[in-house]
């Protein structure tokens, strides 16, 4: 939204802020590239590898989260993004510059193109909500007249306009980061980044506040990167996934596919803690290894899209010839895509067969156990 088009020989051209062409390739707004990072020893304590190896591409006006548990490396990775930290090795190129490589006023004037905001929310005590939005304009050097008009339609925009000349003391922490929200915009950044900005709130004013970002993304176009630990945070904004385990990208996909089959033990285990067990603890102590006379194998079957539970159960009844039993089911929307699992019943001598009908189906199917 804040290129515009020039107009070259009857061809449109993108063009950035300066009016210089753009390159090719203007889909991918932030990419890593074989990225390292290690800070070096101190004080006689080892030197740490933070990232290593890291290839990532984040598409123009996407919603990508980053996912990993406290020192997986995700806070090294947004400062790479913005230019704070430098890279050991490798390349971090962001809307077509590789701001690794800038110093001094080339690398402020990219800075300004790329928002921040914060778990803590970082407002000054000492300004009002009005006066800490206008702090990077001043900073930018803007005049007084247009401040107060950019001032205005950032705090209209996170819908706190009656709070303009509120201190942060005075504020919710949810107003409090609707604050942070507004300043991190105050630029016109074309990278919006959220270093765990909801882990701070109560889950109302997180849903709230994820609302918010999903507004300013869809009418604004700002490429937004999600920095948590919280899968939650994940499933109800992002679109892709990015999972980071010890300086590495383990997995990586779109939301609805990664919940709906998660490959790594550390996405599997960030799952388990959003959605719950899908299997219910009664049925879980039950479970034996081997067949049960007269008993049924249990199964474990992803759905997803417009398969509906019912239909999956209806289906693989008819297939089989026989009864399936609907043991247990746990179905979200994410993505805009229904996705989840659903625990069934089937007779023991069938369950073989059940997994190839599955699969036939294209629906992947695990068996966990049987029961009497």
């Amino acid at each position: 939204m804040n290129a515009h088009q020039a107009v070259t020989q009857g061809e449109p051209v993108v063009v950035d802020r300066a009016g210089k062409p753009k390159l090719p390739g203007t889909d991918v707004m932030v990419r890593f590239a074989g990225v390292t990072k290690t800070y070096p020893h101190r004080r006689g304590k080892p030197g740490v590898e933070a990232l290593c190896d890291v290839d990532l591409e984040i598409g123009r006006g996407a919603i990508t989260g980053i996912i990993g548990r406290s020192g997986a490396g995700k806070s090294s990775l947004v400062r790479l993004i913005n230019g704070l930290e430098k890279p050991s090795g490798g390349r971090v190129v962001v809307d077509g510059r590789e701001i690794s490589r800038l110093t001094g006023a080339d690398l402020r004037l990219a800075q300004r193109s790329i928002g921040m905001i914060f778990q803590h929310f970082n407002l000054l005590s000492s300004r009002t909500a009005a006066q800490n939005i206008a702090l990077p304009l001043e900073i930018a050097g803007w005049s007084r007249t247009d401040i107060a008009r950019r001032v205005g339609q950032l705090l209209a925009l996170v819908d706190i306009a009656d709070k303009r000349d509120r201190y942060p003391s005075e504020l919710s922490g949810g107003q409090k980061q609707r604050v942070g929200i507004a300043r991190a915009l105050a630029t016109r950044p074309d990278v919006l980044l959220s270093d765990e900005a909801t882990s701070a709130l109560d889950p109302q004013t997180t849903r709230s506040i994820l609302d918010l970002l999903s507004t300013i993304n869809r009418e604004l176009g700002v490429t937004i990167v999600l920095i948590t630990h919280e899968m939650s945070v994940v499933r109800q904004l992002a679109r892709d996934v990015v999972v980071i385990d010890a300086g590495r990208i383990v997995e990586r996909g779109e939301v609805a596919d990664i919940f709906t089959a998660p490959k790594h033990p550390t996405t599997q285990a960030f799952l388990g803690e959003v959605l719950g067990e899908a299997v219910p603890l009664s049925l879980a102590n039950r479970l034996q290894p081997a067949p049960v006379a007269g008993g049924q194998a249990v199964l474990r079957v992803a759905v997803r899209g417009a398969v509906a539970a019912d239909t999956v159960v209806a289906r693989l009844s008819r297939a089989l010839d026989a009864d399936v039993a609907l043991l247990a089911a746990r179905i979200d929307e994410i993505g805009g895509r229904h996705v989840g699992s659903l625990i069934v019943g089937v007779p023991a001598a069938r369950a073989e067969q059940a997994l190839a009908q599955l699969a036939q189906s294209r629906i992947e199917g695990e068996h966990l156990g049987y029961v009497a």
